[in-house]
């Protein structure tokens, strides 16, 4: 986004931070709302339209949007230093460590987050640094600030957080219940207090890494121009901090990738042996069944899959906000009108979509 906004850069991060940050923070906080019940959340809108919502957000989050996608990432950013390994041999054996990592329950994922976190942190703290003060400004994208804005809105849209911030909020909320056992109503207004002010840090962290490596790009921009979107942040990295501290960088990015990959993988999974199959399918089997769907996804490419998602995401995006914005007024002053804002605003999304392809 940044290479592309380039001296424009300030109009296209406010609409990404709306969307990838402001939205999500909008769904945590009706999902704090709603004690991190999903199932309750979506059942606002119908008992059976809440089930197929979810299950849709389940399957964008999983095999057919998230999980694929990631993989084509980590493809991307590791052949930088693996070669030029096939994009279906990496998803394959990607998907193998995947499962290895999620058929049996392991602390694998909370040590590689103890020591990824910080490498992590780190390398984009001095990539923001070096790349603000190497690079030199740039000239205009060549569109209107509103397009350019837009284009930030739409980047936002492309992160899905809003639809992972409806199921992953859930599981730290009941984490936090397990820890501080809420019995009263002043118990339960603590918890929500604690997770937002959570929250709060977590999305200004994101917001300013999210502007800082969009300037960082604005400025180098005439460098990235000729690398495809999703080799961008690797060879940045490259640029920055050398071949070997930059190659550091890059493994931790593929490797944080392959960490998120595995927690969508155990949460879907787990997903499908209790919500959808009532444990008739065991979870191992769900897993299997994730993996080779992913698996399959992935060898579109990064190109391929956001391809795919694109018309999803935008069809879907406006409701599912609105649905967290009356959520969260009904909980708070007895909002009774939940059913027809959402429904409407699929509607003419529906019809602006239609009306501007044809």
């Amino acid at each position: 986004m940044g290479q592309y906004a380039q001296n424009q850069n300030i109009y296209a991060i406010i609409g990404l931070l709306i969307t990838a940050v402001g939205v999500p923070f909008l769904g945590l906080v009706a999902m704090a709302l709603y004690d991190g019940n999903h199932k309750e959340f979506f059942q606002k809108i119908g008992k059976m339209p809440g089930f197929l919502v979810a299950l849709f957000i389940m399957l964008l989050i999983g095999p057919f949007g998230a999980m694929p996608r990631v993989i084509a990432f980590s493809h991307s950013t590791a052949k930088m230093f693996m070669g030029d390994i096939s994009l279906p041999l990496f998803s394959a054996i990607s998907c193998l460590v995947i499962f290895l990592m999620t058929y049996k329950r392991s602390r694998i994922l909370d040590i590689l987050g103890y020591f990824l976190t910080p490498i992590l942190l780190f390398s984009l703290v001095v990539l923001v640094v070096k790349g603000w003060l190497t690079g030199t400004p740039s000239g205009a994208s060549g569109d209107s600030n509103v397009e350019v804005f837009f284009n930030g809105v739409w980047e936002g849209y492309n992160t899905m957080d809003l639809l992972a911030t409806f199921f992953f909020s859930s599981v730290v909320i009941l984490c936090l219940k397990r820890e501080l056992h809420p019995e009263s109503q002043n118990d339960f207004k603590k918890l929500v207090g604690m997770t937002l002010k959570a929250s709060c840090i977590g999305a200004t962290l994101l917001a300013l890494v999210y502007i800082g490596i969009s300037f960082v790009a604005a400025r180098h921009s005439s460098y990235l121009a000729s690398f495809p979107t999703d080799e961008m942040l690797g060879q940045l990295s490259l640029k920055m901090l050398g071949p070997y501290a930059g190659i550091i960088a890059v493994l931790a990015v593929a490797m944080a990738c392959l960490t998120t990959a595995i927690a969508l993988a155990a949460v879907f999974a787990e997903y499908i042996h209790e919500d959808i199959a009532n444990t008739k399918v065991s979870y191992r089997m769900a897993l299997v069944l994730t993996l080779i769907s992913a698996f399959f996804m992935s060898t579109l490419n990064f190109a391929g899959i956001m391809s795919f998602l694109a018309p999803i995401l935008t069809l879907i995006y406006p409701s599912l906000i609105v649905l967290a914005f009356v959520s969260i007024l009904h909980k708070l002053y007895n909002f009774q009108y939940i059913k027809l804002p959402v429904f409407a605003t699929f509607a003419i999304t529906v019809l602006v979509d239609a009306y501007t392809h044809f």
